[in-house]
C-alpha cells in the first residue's frame, strides 16, 4: 500500500470528504431533477419513495463497510468518513419518511397509524428510522464525550439492528422481485459476519492469556528481642 494513501495530509483527507459528500448528494439531486423535469415515470411518487428508500439501504451497508475496509487495508483515516456516511443514511431515510407522510399519506395521522399497525413492512421500515434518529443526535464530539466512550460505543451498535430491520422492509416492500433485497441481505450477512468472527478472535485471545501471577505472600518475620 502507498504510504501516501497510509498517511494523507489533512488537505487530503478533506479533499476526498468532499468528494464522498458530493458523491452521497448526487442520488437526490438526480431526484430532484427528475421530478423537476417530470421525469421520474409514470408514478413519481413511488419512483422517489423507493429510491431514497434504497439509497439509505445502501449508504447503511456502506457506512458499516468502512470498519471491513479500514482493517484490511489498513487505511485507518478511512474512519473519518463513518460518521458522514451514517448522518447521511439518515438524511435519506428522513426524506424518505417525509415523502410517505406528505405526498403518499397527505399527514392523514390516523391513516398512518393505521398503515403502521397493519402493514408489516411499513412497521419493521418505520421501527428502524426511529432507532437511526437517537444515533444521528449523538453523532458528533459533545454526545461522545457526554454518553463517555463505552455508553456511545453500546448505543451505536444498534445500527446492526437497524440495517437488518431495512433489508426486512425492503424485502417485503418488493415480494416478488427479490433480486436486490438478496444482494443487499448477503453484503449485511458478509459484514455482520466478520464482525462476528473478529470477536470471537479477540474473545479466544483473551481467553489464552494467563491471568496475572498471584503476588507471593510475605513471610512474616518474627523480630527476637535483644537480650
Amino acid at each position: 500500500m502507498n504510504l501516501s494513501l497510509r498517511s494523507p495530509s489533512a488537505g487530503t483527507i478533506v479533499a476526498f470528504k468532499a468528494i464522498v459528500f458530493a458523491l452521497c448528494l448526487l442520488p437526490a439531486v438526480n431526484l430532484a431533477l427528475g421530478w423537476q423535469a417530470n421525469a421520474l415515470g409514470a408514478n413519481p411518487i413511488e419512483t422517489i419513495t423507493r429510491a431514497s428508500g434504497e439509497w439509505t439501504l445502501r449508504l447503511l451497508l456502506i457506512t458499516l463497510a468502512v470498519t471491513p475496509l479500514r482493517r484490511f487495508s489498513g487505511l485507518h483515516w478511512l474512519l473519518r468518513l463513518r460518521r458522514m456516511l451514517g448522518l447521511f443514511a439518515f438524511a435519506y431515510a428522513l426524506g424518505h419518511f417525509a415523502i410517505y407522510l406528505w405526498l403518499d399519506q397527505f399527514f392523514d395521522w390516523n391513516a398512518i397509524a393505521l398503515d403502521i399497525l397493519d402493514r408489516p413492512f411499513i412497521t419493521v421500515g418505520f421501527a428502524a428510522f426511529v432507532l437511526l434518529i437517537p444515533l444521528a443526535a449523538t453523532s458528533n464530539s459533545f454526545a461522545i464525550r457526554r454518553l463517555g466512550g463505552r455508553r456511545w460505543q453500546s448505543l451505536h451498535r444498534s445500527v446492526y439492528a437497524i440495517a437488518i430491520f431495512a433489508v426486512v422492509h425492503f424485502w417485503w416492500l418488493v415480494k416478488a422481485d427479490i433480486g436486490r433485497p438478496l444482494l443487499y441481505a448477503s453484503i449485511l450477512a458478509v459484514l455482520l459476519g466478520l464482525r462476528g468472527w473478529w470477536r470471537e478472535l479477540e474473545r479466544r485471545r483473551q481467553l489464552s492469556v494467563p491471568p496475572p501471577a498471584k503476588h507471593l505472600e510475605k513471610k512474616v518475620i518474627r523480630l527476637v528481642p535483644r537480650q
